[in-house]
């Protein structure tokens, strides 16, 4: 059954074994996302190939003012080409973005192609779709024409002029792109017309690799309001106001528009496979800003702050962006990601330390009090309130607490989850070596060294740490934990499995000094009983 579960899965059963077996919990589950709020969620997702009924069709219209599903039928080819050293960029004759390819190595497929940003299906970015449906029909068959058909931005930035006729209406859009993968959009219209610009379709780059991520779309505002609306689950139509970014993304890279007036109202929908498409009022006269690209934290810092809102973390963004600019500090300093994540570890053990020793000295105290509690058992057979006063006042007198040893390991579960979302959201990792044969962090090992190591390292670990089971199918598991463990990292990327290895060297150094500690008291305790 183990070989089929997803990597999600996979995690989830792992954090859950380890809370219950080695912290003596019950179960602790890995948290939802709450940002993923339920009654605002919807995605920017639409299919070219769904079929709309004629009474889905009239559904979406009564909602959203205009049939969403029928720009899936429009057709278009290529118009303009942008290019850079890093990307190459193409407007259709729709004037959307119709593609854009990440050239950098890096940046490939399952299949070792450059990614593709853009899904050949769906809505796409910069489509202007007007709601009088016939100036909409007529708009889906009228090809834009463009003063420039090929550009490159290596340089300073250049502009794009795209021109549409229609009978009764001019549309122009003036496209400014820059090297750094963003752009300003201007839109003019000869004559006033209700109509909406579309965010587009999230990027899906290598999907079957994504681990316990969120995928969809976000609406960030002034508030500071992160709403993150996930595929799958969205509900409905919900507006925004105050909209300082809207993203459609997956785990690396993103499709963002920002720069909004304050009152554009901001329009998230659902598709047929309650994916979320957003979209927002357009004006006469229309000027914003656009990325699509890497969430790199300091290519969005560059590019605008507010940016790097896009950069999800889930439910411990409040510990995962100070851990990330902590990481990121400490990358200036080496040079490398992967001695970073071993400095970070080295750090948060360091800060940890005295409640990770605390709980280490309670549970060597609880150890060498096993028998005593044995004997009091037997002694208070039939008389339970006697044995509960009795255990307490032996736990007392010695300075035992029989939790102590479980809750510094349960308040280090957060810092663990804050490092997971880090690791596994930072697109710098992608790509980035550490030594020998680990060339990308953000992938798994490719011959299965550091799970191994990570799994010898945990059953080492488990050998130095005191126990007192007292059921012997507890201590069973316990036994197989590290094998356990060792299989689900197996797939995990690099830079976690090296954090977690790490962080089991640092486990068994402690445990080592603790446990040194106990032995040297002992041994004077009993050179003291000698000479007496």
């Amino acid at each position: 059954m183990l070989d089929k579960m997803s990597p999600n899965q996979r995690l989830i059963v792992a954090v859950l074994l380890s809370v219950v077996f080695f912290v003596g919990y019950t179960a602790i589950f890995p948290p939802v996302e709450s940002e993923v709020v339920e009654d605002t969620k919807a995605q920017i997702t639409q299919s070219s190939n769904v079929k709309a009924s004629s009474e889905s069709a009239v559904n979406v219209e009564a909602e959203a003012g205009h049939v969403i599903l029928a720009s899936e039928r429009t057709s278009s080819s290529d118009l303009v080409r942008v290019t850079n050293e890093n990307f190459i960029l193409k407007l259709d004759t729709l004037g959307r973005i119709s593609s854009k390819e990440l050239l950098e190595e890096k940046f490939r497929d399952k299949e070792d192609n450059h990614a593709q940003l853009i899904p050949q299906t769906g809505t796409k970015p910069l489509y202007i779709r007007f709601r009088d449906e016939n100036l909409n029909k007529e708009a889906s068959s009228v090809a834009y024409t463009t003063d420039v058909t090929e550009v490159n931005v290596d340089g300073s930035a250049k502009t794009v002029t795209l021109t549409q006729k229609l009978s009764s209406l001019s549309v122009t859009k003036k496209i400014t792109f820059f090297k750094d993968g963003h752009y300003d959009v201007e839109i003019s219209l000869s004559a006033d017309k209700h109509y909406y610009v579309y965010l587009g379709q999230r990027p899906r780059v290598n999907e079957d690799e994504q681990m316990m991520t969120v995928v969809g779309a976000m609406v960030y505002t002034d508030d500071e309001l992160v709403t993150i609306i996930a595929d799958g689950d969205a509900e409905g139509r919900k507006s925004f106001s105050g909209v300082e970014l809207i993203s459609a993304f997956d785990q690396y890279t993103a499709t963002i528009m920002y720069g909004l007036a304050k009152d554009r109202n901001v329009i998230v929908e659902r598709d047929r496979d309650d994916n979320p498409v957003v979209y927002f009022d357009g004006t006469q006269n229309l000027k914003f800003s656009g990325y699509i690209g890497e969430k790199n934290y300091k290519i969005l810092e560059s590019i605008n702050p507010v940016l790097t809102n896009a950069i999800e973390y889930g439910w411990f963004t409040f510990a995962a962006k100070p851990l990330f600019a902590l990481l990121s500090w400490l990358h200036g300093i080496f040079g490398n990601w992967g001695w970073s994540i071993i400095a970070l570890t080295a750090i948060i053990r360091f800060v940890l330390y005295p409640l990770t020793y605390k709980g280490m000295v309670s549970m060597q105290k609880m150890k060498d009090l096993a028998p005593k509690i044995k004997d009091l058992k037997e002694k208070y057979k039939g008389d339970p309130q006697r044995l509960n006063q009795a255990t307490m006042d032996m736990y007392k007198k010695n300075g035992a607490n029989p939790l102590g040893g479980c809750l510094p390991m349960l308040m280090q579960i957060p810092v663990f989850f804050a490092i997971y979302r880090v690791l596994l959201n930072a697109v710098e990792l992608q790509g980035a070596p550490w030594i020998l044969w680990i060339d990308d962090l953000s992938r798994m090992d490719p011959y299965y060294v550091m799970p191994v190591l990570m799994g010898a390292s945990m059953f080492l670990q488990q050998r130095m740490t005191p126990n007192n089971f007292s059921d012997p199918m507890q201590e069973k598991v316990m036994k197989w934990l590290p094998v356990i463990f060792t299989f689900f990292f197996v797939t995990f990327p690099s830079g976690l499995v090296l954090y977690w290895f790490v962080n089991n060297l640092f486990s068994i150094l402690q445990q080592f000094i603790v446990n040194q500690q106990f032995k040297n008291a002992k041994d004077a305790l009993k050179a003291a009983k000698v000479e007496k």
